[in-house]
């Protein structure tokens, strides 16, 4: 068991309260774990780069997780609950109306970030996209949250397609029970929205751990009592990005092709890490409180491991991982290699890590799906895999069939249409222009009965980012012992505010049962993303574009409190 260390005391003020903390800590720690401000959030664990721990200091805003306590003593901290309470109660209404959060982890920094710019000055919509990106934000595709920003910022025209946000879609007048039916319909996971969830309170494993609970504080740490103790128990190199270039593990089934496709380690990079807690013979917290995390946590091991601790040493265990745990321990999408011939038939080689869990119902599927195909598994070195992640595999191979069909279109532009069996259609045309602008889509979605246009919306923009970051930017490297070697949050790819098209989103009621839709959107603006590139034989396309390191690019007039 680690010892709980002492410092010396840290006088400061937070939210107009005078309190001390003991030294040597982050400033992360004492407010979440030692002053109960639990709508800060780890989710680089901590890396400085998700922005999901973002206070003021003396006005200013900062990311608390990197900052140590003892360089905010004698000074004002300000956390969410802090912000005066119509301040707050606006930035949570114009975040549910937009539908600007889903599982609500990244919220409460997104917000803290641009209120501070709301009280710096007079901001634009290219401000509020230039503040966020110090966040990271994986479900709504940035879009919603801009649209929010202007509404409450007054910070010009908001992002074309707004408007399709229909009229009546207030935080007051959505029903909580069609939000969470359409938002588990696509999810599938149970997700509330509102207010509460926008201001940090979605219920998270972590957030509801029974105070005084022992800590394990990585995947294979030791027990401590705190995590004061448990960080200042565990010597460790803090993960960094690397040089090393995406590789692409499967091989090219032989063969003459008229289309190709290999695709790298996509890392899911859901923000919140996995995290459970549990009770001597209770059951353990799900680390699903409030989303699915596209999957990815299906078979977390975080909660058995809970419950293992639990017993054996009869207190309240709380597991948490860091953000290196998630990368090197939490499955990926499996890397692929398709061969196809014009008439569509062809070759799919998916790559399996040995103690990754079975593909043989993806590979059954896949053959179900499309009988002109040899799909077969392959063995490869690399972090686990997961049939459950996001369409993984399927979705790469009906995006190839619906491109091989397709073919390329004029430069710089895409569409396809993907209807996919017992759930819903979506159309996605994609013009990149030709004047070096950011782009724009075009998405039309059949989802059955709509249910809450706003959450249907939000869904489907979320689906575009992640297809367009899966197409364009994202992966992370493996060494040569297939090991991990991208390990902080910024080396994964993921599209920002500002790379982001301009997205119109357009919802078709349907007298039918409400169905999944927005998968055919990610699989369509795949195929549409693939096919304005020109359909090169690797993804992803762009990679070189969006490799630069973070730069932290902010508005004129408006600079951050810096540890």
């Amino acid at each position: 068991m680690v010892a709980d260390p002492g410092g010396a005391p840290v006088p400061f003020t937070l939210n107009g309260d005078p309190v001390v903390v003991a030294d040597g800590v982050s400033l992360l720690d004492a407010l979440r774990e030692e002053l109960g401000c639990r709508s800060l959030k780890d989710g680089c664990s901590p890396q400085g780069q998700c922005g999901c721990c973002t206070v003021w200091v003396d006005g200013l805003p900062r990311v608390a997780c990197v900052t140590p306590v003892r360089r905010v003593a004698g000074r004002s901290v300000t956390t969410l609950e802090g912000l005066a309470a119509e301040q707050r109660d606006r930035w949570a209404d114009a975040f549910v109306a937009r539908g600007a959060s889903q599982c609500g982890f990244c919220t409460p920094g997104i917000v803290m970030r641009l209120a501070a710019l709301g009280e710096a000055g007079e901001p634009s919509r290219r401000d509020a996209e230039a503040a966020l990106r110090a966040h990271l934000c994986r479900c709504t595709g940035w879009q919603s949250i801009v649209e929010a920003a202007c509404d409450v910022l007054g910070a010009g025209d908001p992002p074309p397609g707004s408007d399709e946000v229909p009229a009546g879609g207030t935080a007051g007048s959505r029903d909580a029970l069609l939000v969470s039916w359409r938002a588990q319909t696509e999810g599938p996971a149970f997700q509330s929205s509102g207010p509460g969830v926008v201001l940090g309170d979605a219920g998270f494993a972590d957030d509801t751990a029974p105070l005084g609970a022992l800590v394990q504080l990585g995947a294979d740490a030791a027990l401590a009592p705190s995590v004061r103790a448990a960080r200042a128990g565990r010597s460790r190199i803090q993960g960094r990005n690397s040089t090393v270039p995406l590789s692409h593990p499967v091989e090219l089934p032989g063969g003459a092709w008229a289309l190709t496709l290999q695709t790298t380690w996509v890392e899911p990079a859901y923000v919140e890490p996995d995290a459970s807690w549990c009770r001597p013979a209770g059951l353990s917290a799900s680390p699903l409180a409030n989303g699915g995390a596209f999957g990815g946590k299906r078979h977390s091991p975080a909660p058995a491991r809970a419950r293992e601790l639990a017993d054996e040493t009869g207190e309240a265990v709380r597991v948490l991982w860091r953000r290196e745990d998630v990368v090197r321990h939490g499955p990926k999408r499996p890397p692929l290699a398709i061969g196809l011939r014009p008439d569509g038939t062809g070759a799919v080689r998916l790559g399996r890590t040995p103690g990754s869990a079975e593909l043989g119902p993806l590979l059954a599927r896949l053959r179900a799906l499309y009988p002109g195909l040899d799909v077969e598994e392959v063995e490869v070195a690399g972090p686990p895999v997961a049939p459950e992640l996001r369409g993984a595999g399927w979705a790469e191979v009906t995006a190839a069939l619906h491109a091989m069909a397709a073919g390329p279109g004029p430069a710089g532009t895409g569409r396809a249409l993907v209807t996919l069996p017992g759930a819903g259609s979506a159309e996605v045309a994609l013009d990149l222009g030709d004047d070096g602008g950011r782009g724009r889509l075009e998405v039309d979605v059949w989802a059955g009965e709509i249910l809450c246009p706003v959450t249907l919306r939000s869904y489907a923009l979320g689906a575009v980012h992640q297809a367009l970051g899966l197409v364009w930017s994202e992966g992370i490297a493996v060494d040569g012992a297939g090991e991990p070697v991208d390990l902080t949050i910024r080396s994964f790819g993921i599209l920002g505010a500002r790379d982001m098209p301009e997205v119109v989103v357009r919802l078709h009621e349907e007298d039918l049962w409400p169905v999944n839709g927005t998968d055919a959107v990610f699989v369509a603006t795949l195929a549409a993303a693939w096919i304005a590139d020109g359909l090169p034989a690797r993804w992803p396309t762009r990679r070189a574009a969006v490799r630069a390191p973070f730069r932290d690019v902010r508005p004129s007039g408006v600079r951050e409190e810096q540890p």
